[in-house]
């Protein structure tokens, strides 16, 4: 296994993604170390030659900015900072997503626009190498001046104060340097700002979200064209020349993916299908189409963040420079959030009319995809799991980003709310994946009511595999098992 190297390119999804899947581990390279260690000397040097106030270095934070604290005090300050400001509440933020957020963070500080020690990064990269991650509570950010709540409980251990989860234990950050014979960091100058100020929470949960989204894109695709298949629908609308002449890339790809899945189908080519197949069939490639350009133009916005600086004040150490600006303001990452709970929210909506299609009785298909209806309720409250969850979806897409409220007496006076556009987005993937999984257990259901006749071969190897973990079914049972069990095949699966 080898390490990847912080410094030595951009990050990106697909980076991450394969940071993730092999398991790397993590180091600073070379340039980063000599940046990291530029930019301290720098501060260092700056504050034995300089008495005046620099915010958040010698001086209170937020509204507390014209208050100057005598520099004995300097380190106290940064360990008060992050004491202060642990005031998460709540869930538990994922396990996952605070790995992401100790990865985005070691990043960021890899500039040397942060001015922390070398000491303090590479602890933060020991961490992520280690698994040890921090206890983060989802509450308490207003994504604005960074995510000052969720940070503080990511740098509370280096200190040595809160707790992590270590070896799937939960535990006190002093039992984890007992563990293993660590001492506690003292913070210098700024570092404390350095690590609470920045935008790695939204980051993080943007991330998971994106690489969540990406998959269930590709599943929405698949999931249709069974869909398709199983409703016996026609393969006009999928066509490329209809496409060509409304050339958006997402739909474009929607029609072609759904064309390769649906070839060698024996079902696409029978005789006798009615003219027209309704818009949750017919309009795939454009309502997908829709959401996967979507989703790629967020995936911009968040690949810039997370080779961005974003803490405050930067520091320029060549053009002696020391910037108190706004760099932690969430407001791209609000907005862009809100967009992918939308995007992802439309192919639950539309998969879950395809559901509704399916069991309703027509085409040939009985009602609820049962025999002997009536005595057997078949696919029936299934459908209404779908309804339930798409509707909760649309009311999670209600938009974080345009509300704001007044903190920190006035000093923060506008805020991003990018930190609940993050949560809400998460529970709206996860909201998704369910809808799709429920889809695919109604049109494997539907596909096998077909037979003797067979779809393609991609989709008949699919619905095979499918089949070794949910079987058909015959009358009714326990529901419940079976969703489940086809939310965890759409994980495990690799298209």
């Amino acid at each position: 296994m080898t390490d990847y190297e912080i410094g030595s390119g951009e990050l990106s999804l697909a980076v991450i993604k394969t940071i993730i899947e092999e398991n790397k581990t993590i180091k600073l390279s070379a340039l980063s170390i000599e940046r990291i260690e530029k930019c301290r000397t720098y501060l260092d040097n700056k504050l034995s030659n300089h008495d005046g106030p620099i915010y958040g270095i010698n001086t209170g934070f937020g509204s507390l900015q014209n208050v100057k604290v005598d520099s004995e005090n300097l380190t106290q300050l940064q360990h008060n900072l992050l004491l202060s400001h642990a005031c998460g509440t709540g869930m538990e933020v994922p396990k996952p997503i605070v790995k992401l957020m100790l990865l985005l963070k070691i990043q960021s500080l890899s500039y040397g626009h942060s001015a922390v020690a070398l000491t303090t990064v590479q602890r933060l990269v020991d961490f992520y190498n280690h698994n040890i991650l921090p206890v983060i509570y989802t509450q308490g950010s207003l994504g604005a001046s960074g995510d000052l709540a969720p940070l503080a409980h990511l740098a509370l251990p280096l200190i040595g104060e809160g707790e992590v989860w270590y070896n799937d234990q939960r535990i006190t950050a002093t039992e984890l340097n007992q563990n293993l014979g660590w001492q506690a960091l003292t913070l210098q100058s700024k570092e404390g700002l350095a690590l609470i100020n920045g935008t790695q929470f939204m980051s993080a949960y943007g991330t998971f979200c994106l690489l969540k989204a990406q998959k269930l894109a590709a599943w929405a695709d698949v999931v249709a064209a069974i869909s398709v298949d199983a409703f016996d629908c026609r393969i006009d609308p999928f066509l490329d020349l209809s496409h060509l002449i409304r050339p958006h890339q997402g739909q474009i790809t929607t029609a072609a993916n759904i064309n390769t899945w649906l070839a060698g189908s024996e079902l696409i080519k029978r005789e006798g299908k009615q003219t027209q197949d309704p818009y949750s069939f017919r309009c795939v490639p454009q309502v997908h189409g829709a959401s996967k350009d979507s989703i790629n133009y967020i995936q911009s916005v968040f690949e810039t963040e997370m080779n961005a600086v974003t803490d405050n004040p930067n520091v320029f150490p060549d053009e002696d420079l020391i910037i108190s600006a706004g760099n932690f303001h969430g407001q791209p990452l609000a907005l862009t959030l809100d967009f992918l709970c939308m995007a992802l929210a439309e192919l639950g909506s539309i998969s879950e009319r395809r559901t509704f299609q399916l069991i309703s009785g027509s085409r040939g298909l009985p009602p609820f995809l049962v025999k002997n209806a009536g005595l057997n309720s078949g696919l029936m409250i299934t459908q209404y799991t779908a309804a339930s969850i798409a509707s909760e979806n649309k009311q999670l897409c209600t938009p974080a980003s345009v509300d704001s409220i007044v903190s920190s007496n006035g000093q923060e006076d506008h805020v991003s709310m990018g930190a609940n556009a993050a949560t809400k987005c998460l529970r709206v993937c996860d909201n998704l994946e369910r809808i799709i999984a429920i889809e695919l257990l109604t049109a494997c259901q539907a596909l096998d009511l077909r037979r003797p006749e067979k779809s393609s071969p991609k989709i008949e190897q699919l619905v095979a595999d499918y089949r070794k973990v949910v079987s058909f079914n015959e009358a009714d049972r326990l529901l419940a098992k079976d969703i489940q069990a086809s939310i965890e095949f759409i994980a495990k699966t690799s298209l």
